[in-house]
């Protein structure tokens, strides 16, 4: 491997890690008994307003 190709390598590593960084994060996992639980909140909040 060359220099050139080392140095090459290098930078798309990082330019590609700085995409990353700008890009949006998919949401966290919320298990499906947490998303039952705020779906209920969720409910009664709207019953009582």
């Amino acid at each position: 491997m060359n220099r050139r190709k080392k140095i090459k390598q290098l930078l798309e590593a990082h330019a590609k890690k700085a995409n990353a960084k700008l890009a949006p994060r998919k949401p966290k996992y919320i298990c499906k008994a947490d998303r039952l639980k705020l779906a209920a909140e969720a409910a009664a909040e709207t019953t009582i307003a």
